[in-house]
C-alpha cells in the first residue's frame, strides 16, 4: 500500500520526480536499494565490492572496520538523505568546473537550487555571477581539499582507505600530512556536517551505470556527483559541464590557450554518452553555457 502511495505520489516537484520515472532505460539503472552514503549501520561490504575497492589503492593494512568505528566517533553515524515522498521537491544544481561556464550568467539561477554541488577547489569568489555564490556540499578527496566555511558539507570521495582515515585524522589531531602526496593534516570544517560516499555507490555507478568490467578504471568525480545527485534529489540540473562553444576544455578559473582533454581512469566517453542520453530522455536539464 504504501509502494502504490508513493508511485502515484513520489514527490511535489511540478515538472519531474526523478525516483519515479518509468523510463525503462533509466529504471533498469537507478538502484534506490544501494545507499549512497555510507552510515555505521550500512558500512559493512560485501567480498566482491571490498575486493574492487582495493584494487583502486596501494594495499592497506589497516582494519576497515576499526577505521570505520574511528571514522564515525567523528563524524555523524546516521543515514542521510532518505527523506523522499510526496512532501519533499528538492532540486540540486551539479556544478562543474568547465569554462562554459564563463560569461553565461548563471550565477542566480544556480543558488535559486536546494542543494548546490561544487567539486574540489573551484572556487566560488570572484566567479559569482557566472557560477553563483552558494555551496551547500563540495565533494572532494583529500588531495583536492580545501578550508570550508561552517554552513557546507564536506562530501568525501573515499578512493582508499586511508582517506578514511585522513578525514578522521583531519577533523581531530592532523596525523596523516600524506596520502598520495602532501595533504591538508588540519581541515576547517563543521564535522557534523561531514558526509562519506559509499564505496559500494562507486562501485555500482561503475558497474551499472558505466558497465565497465575493468578494475583499473573508475568513474571521474564530475560523473559520481551527477549520480550522487540522482540519488538525494528529485530535480537535477547540471552546469559546467563539458567544452565551451569553441570545444575548448578548460577551467573556468583558468586561462587555457589551447584544448584539451584528459580523462585518465576515467570513461569519459561512456560517462558523456550517459549524461547526455539523462537529458535526452528529460530526466535532467544541461546548461550548456558559452
Amino acid at each position: 500500500m504504501v509502494e502504490q502511495f508513493f508511485h502515484e505520489e513520489p514527490c511535489a516537484c511540478m515538472e519531474r520526480c526523478l525516483a519515479a520515472s518509468d523510463d525503462e532505460w533509466f529504471t533498469k539503472r537507478f538502484r534506490q536499494d544501494v545507499p549512497p552514503l555510507l552510515s555505521l549501520n550500512n558500512s559493512g561490504l560485501p567480498d566482491n565490492i571490498y575486493a574492487w575497492w582495493q584494487s583502486l589503492q596501494s594495499k592497506s593494512k589497516a582494519s576497515y572496520s576499526q577505521v570505520i568505528q574511528q571514522l564515525f566517533s567523528v563524524i555523524p553515524g546516521g543515514d542521510h538523505y532518505r527523506d523522499a515522498g510526496p512532501s519533499r521537491c528538492r532540486t540540486c544544481a551539479v556544478v562543474g568546473n568547465s569554462g562554459n561556464l564563463v560569461g553565461s550568467f548563471y550565477g542566480p539561477l544556480i543558488d535559486s537550487h536546494d542543494f548546490v554541488m561544487r567539486m574540489n577547489k573551484a572556487p566560488v569568489e570572484d566567479y559569482e555571477k557566472d557560477v553563483g555564490s552558494r555551496t551547500t556540499h563540495r565533494i572532494l578527496y583529500p588531495e583536492s581539499a580545501n578550508h570550508l566555511d561552517n554552513t557546507t558539507h564536506l562530501v568525501l570521495l573515499p578512493f582508499k582507505t586511508l582517506d578514511l582515515q585522513w578525514v578522521t585524522s583531519a577533523l581531530t589531531d592532523g596525523t596523516i600530512k600524506r596520502t598520495r602526496f602532501k595533504v591538508i593534516d588540519k581541515l576547517r570544517a563543521n564535522k557534523d556536517k561531514v558526509m562519506v560516499i559509499h564505496p559500494a555507490f562507486m562501485h555500482y555507478v561503475h558497474t551499472t551505470w558505466l558497465d565497465i568490467k575493468s578494475r583499473r578504471s573508475y568513474p571521474s568525480t564530475g560523473f559520481l556527483v551527477l549520480m550522487f545527485a540522482l540519488h538525494i534529489c528529485d530535480e537535477v540540473s547540471v552546469f559546467g559541464f563539458g567544452a565551451n562553444s569553441k570545444g575548448t576544455w578548460h577551467h573556468y578559473f583558468e586561462n587555457i590557450p589551447k584544448s584539451f582533454r584528459r580523462t585518465g581512469k576515467h570513461s569519459g566517453g561512456i560517462e558523456t554518452q550517459t549524461i547526455l542520453e539523462l537529458q535526452e530522455r528529460q530526466l535532467i536539464t544541461i546548461y550548456r553555457g558559452w
